[in-house]
């Protein structure tokens, strides 16, 4: 049988307050701590306050009882015998990750400690931050014997986060000492046994009781290095299926064809090889450079990185030179959008290729009709609406009257629009779609122009006669 055991969550992020709900419903008690006295009360009240599936419904199942929500670190710091560090890794200005927020909740947990605690890094951070960690916990008066730092990535995808949680690929925890290793590895045994899986109402997912997620126990620095290697290794692969989108757009091949093949093969798998118009969102950038600034800040050349960088952003560029190409001129152009989010069934626009895009269409005075599902809110406070921005309700005020419709996020609901409404709706019926979320044949066949990623561009009957007969 699983024990409750006490656990403090430092931030209540995208990480800190899905792993809070999470512990709860595997059966612990959990204080969730934030510095921000707002949102602290905004949770309490039951406001989840990011888009994330089954989030709103364990909030609701476990606020205030099973997990408490407070300002206080000394308090939970003292109550709880593991404590999560899950704050903001940002970028800095040179590329690494800023620990700042981490090493501040390090120094307020050392004045606090009395009894040995396990301090979790559950951030995103660099090979040796829980050197850096411990040196911070030893310079604020800790003794040594008082506390073990873990790191224990997490590999969540916003949209699915709950789920990636309760169902893990696998739970990696990089422990120095037997003693936390074994914290750990109590904390998790509702997941590692099957026992939560046999419980009523438990979330459904990948695992089952008797198909249990596996534990991998390794050093502290190994895995550190998993998380950044990991999501450096997806980013790679996504800018890789792009730059082939590209090699299939010059040859007129097709790059979905391209993508099946190569995913068949058991080595490589289907998985992150869906061309688009460039990754986003909290991890990937970041990742990836940070990764690449440890790998040069320790004397390796990791330059494979830079090309996946550079690869990412020239997609963008290059989606907009595709919208150029289907309305020849671009200013004074009125288009539809659909997509804010750096991905579908998200509210988050953190480098979200997206609000790239309609800012480099803005640069070429376009007007912009934007709609998205979840995200429209946290986009007008980054970029307000103007004379030539608003934000409307629904995919078909974003088409009405557009000279061309742009599909930037693959939210489902982008994928199973009215195609006869929204040929009427359009000024012109031209759709570019920069997820691939149409079958070209299908959407000649309901009268549009329609240009995807590493596809041949596909015309109606008529379009294809007028410009023969134009050359």
């Amino acid at each position: 049988m699983s024990e409750n055991i006490k656990i403090a969550v430092v931030g209540s992020g995208y990480v800190g307050l899905v792993a809070a709900v999470c512990f709860a419903e595997m059966g612990h008690s959990v204080i969730c701590v934030d510095n921000d006295e707002r949102k602290v009360a905004a949770l309490q009240a039951g406001d989840s306050l990011i888009h994330e599936n089954y989030l709103p419904e364990l909030l609701e199942k476990y606020r205030n009882t099973s997990v408490r929500f407070m300002t206080d670190l000394a308090e939970a710091t003292r109550e709880c015998e593991a404590i999560f560090i899950a704050v903001g890794t940002p970028q800095s200005e040179a590329g690494d990750a800023d620990l700042s927020y981490v090493e501040a909740v390090a120094c307020e947990i050392a004045r606090s400690i009395t009894s040995y605690k396990v301090i979790v890094e559950k951030s995103t951070v660099p090979v040796y931050t829980n050197e850096w960690v411990t040196r911070s916990m030893e310079r604020n008066g800790v003794a040594r014997h008082l506390f073990d730092v873990v790191s224990n990535p997490e590999f969540l995808r916003e949209g699915t986060a709950v789920t990636d949680f309760l169902h893990p690929d696998r739970i990696v925890v990089g422990a120095d000492s037997e003693r936390a290793a074994a914290i750990l590895t109590r904390i998790y045994l509702p997941l590692t046994t099957g026992d939560y899986y046999n419980r009523s109402g438990a979330i459904v997912g990948f695992h089952n009781v008797n198909q249990p997620p596996p534990l991998l126990l390794t050093s502290t620095k190994s895995a550190e290095i998993i998380k950044h290697a990991s999501n450096a290794f997806l980013a790679m692969k996504i800018s890789f299926i792009n730059a082939v989108s590209n090699l299939c757009e010059a040859t007129n091949a097709n790059v979905e064809q391209v993508a099946r093949g190569m995913g068949l093969d058991s080595r490589i798998g289907p998985r992150f090889l869906r061309p688009g118009i460039g990754y986003g969102g909290s991890c990937f950038p970041k990742d990836v450079a940070a990764f690449r600034s440890v790998a040069e800040q320790l004397g390796i050349d990791f330059s494979l990185l830079t090309e996946v960088e550079k690869i990412n952003s020239q997609q963008k560029r290059r989606f907009l030179n595709k919208v150029r190409s289907a309305l020849w001129t671009l200013r004074g152009k009125r288009l539809g959008v659909l997509g804010l989010a750096f991905k579908g069934e998200t509210d988050d626009i953190r480098e979200s290729p997206a609000i790239d895009v309609v800012e480099m269409l803005l640069a070429e005075n376009c007007s912009i009709a934007a709609y998205d599902p979840a995200a429209a809110r946290r986009t007008k406070e980054e970029l307000p609406a103007g004379p030539n921005l608003c934000y409307v309700d629904d995919a078909y005020a974003a088409a009405k009257d557009a000279d061309a419709l742009l599909i930037l996020t693959d939210w489902a609901e982008f994928a199973n629009l009215d195609l006869n409404r929204l040929n009427q709706t359009l000024r012109y019926p031209i759709i570019i779609d920069g997820r691939n979320l149409y079958d070209p044949d299908i959407m000649v066949k309901h009268g549009f122009t329609y240009l995807s990623i590493g596809r041949a561009a596909a015309y109606p009957v008529r379009d294809v006669a007028s410009l023969s007969s134009a050359s």
